[in-house]
């Protein structure tokens, strides 16, 4: 009933489609609505998106500044409804859009060869040079201070504040590494305060499944789950490619030994980044690529650890200390990744 509802406000009707869910995501509802024309429709989470709003005006500020300087890159927009509105909202107040389908192409959850880091890093770059010279202030965070390393730092030592005393003791080893990496807050604050880094309109959520790739080809097609697109700086995006596709094992793993920087898949993601970018980035930011992917590591390691001490609150656990052995494995590879390890 839902679903036909809000699709009524497209001009579709359930009964034209064939309804399957995807369930890739963990944070939006999503379904794959099949026929002749096929689309997906997407449930935003507004407990995690308190500005649907400005999720939606920063997608569509995107599309019409690529609409008139690079029409022929496909980005990909929402449909409007068929008052003109970017979205429709159910009777609990969550917002709904809708997208067209793009046949033939897949997603891909790892990493595992060179030409796939290089197509991602540089499908994910290819959209912030498009959107180069677009007027930063039509933009608005959708999550305030998402990637604010010094926001996510004073957030673990609130949790470490108040933390149960069983918690703390857990976490000892944890804790201490967190604390030793303080040198990374110190360093981001003053790349921010020092202007080196331009800001610009980023993915800010660039993991691999989040692009989609031709099915044969294996070539990068789109850009997708743009709702995170916000002003933001390149550290972001490269870092945390940098740190979602470097190791064989992702961020779930119990065997820290298992975690591995591979420099060949390195090495492709950043050429390919560079491919799109080089012209664009300046000196001094380029010479912030290696700090990229520390920080984003980082910033991972804190928010996780936070999370274990304040009591697992924000991230879903299906298992006693998951957020401590998550935040374990983004310390280990942050070891590697700053050669401590």
């Amino acid at each position: 009933m839902i679903l036909d509802n809000i699709l009524k406000d497209f001009g579709l009707g359930i009964d034209q489609f064939h309804v399957e869910p995807i369930n890739a995501g963990y944070i939006n509802q999503t379904y794959k609505l099949t026929s002749t024309k096929s689309y997906i429709l997407q449930r935003l989470n507004r407990n995690v998106f308190k500005k649907p709003e400005t999720v939606a005006g920063n997608i569509r500020a995107a599309a019409d500044y690529i609409k008139q300087h690079h029409p022929d890159y496909l980005f990909l927009s929402g449909i409007k409804t068929t008052s003109g509105k970017e979205m429709s909202y159910d009777a609990e107040g969550f917002p709904w859009r809708l997208f067209p389908y793009i046949a033939n192409t897949i997603t891909i959850n790892k990493v595992e060869t060179e030409t796939e880091a290089y197509n991602a890093a540089s499908g994910f770059a290819r959209l912030t040079r498009m959107l180069e010279g677009v007027e930063a202030s039509l933009f608005e965070p959708t999550i305030d201070r998402f990637h604010d390393l010094k926001l996510r730092y004073q957030q673990f030592e609130d949790a470490l504040a108040n933390a149960a005393a069983d918690r703390k003791e857990a976490a000892a080893d944890a804790i201490a590494a967190c604390q030793r990496y303080i040198y990374l807050v110190n360093r981001y604050d003053q790349l921010i305060v020092s202007g080196d880094l331009k800001l610009r309109i980023m993915h800010n959520d660039t993991k691999i499944n989040n692009i989609l790739f031709d099915a044969t080809t294996r070539k990068d097609v789109v850009v997708i789950d743009l709702d995170t697109l916000m002003p933001g700086y390149f550290i972001y995006d490269l870092g945390d490619m940098i740190r979602t596709f470097v190791s064989p094992v992702d961020e779930e793993e119990k065997d820290l030994s298992k975690i591995k920087v591979r420099q060949n898949i390195y090495d492709a993601l950043v050429k390919g980044y560079l491919s799109e970018m080089n012209a664009i980035l300046s000196d001094k930011e380029k010479s912030s690529i290696e700090f990229s992917g520390q920080m984003m590591t980082y910033i991972m390691a804190l928010r996780m650890l936070a999370d274990f001490l304040n009591g697992d609150i924000y991230y879903q656990t299906t298992y006693p200390k998951q957020n401590l052995i998550r935040a374990r494995n983004q310390l280990r590879l942050l070891d590697l990744l700053t050669g401590a390890g």
